[in-house]
């Protein structure tokens, strides 16, 4: 057995690659989604109310004892 250079190493890793082949699976087939059928009904959004922070009312100045 001879010992391979580095080089000689990298030359070889994609046959050995590919004799090894991959733990993971294949990629999934990909494309757009069918969305709606056509002639099916759609609610519309349900609206809530707007809640508004109320606004502190300014405290008046007490005036100072003489």
């Amino acid at each position: 057995m001879t010992l391979l250079t580095p080089g000689r190493v990298a030359q070889a890793m994609p046959g050995i690659l590919i004799r090894v082949s991959t733990p993971s699976i294949p990629p999934k087939p990909r494309g757009k989604s069918p969305g709606w059928k056509t002639g099916q009904s759609r609610q519309r959004r349900i609206r809530y109310p707007i809640v508004r922070k109320r606004t502190s009312s300014s405290r008046k100045a007490e005036p100072k004892p003489a």
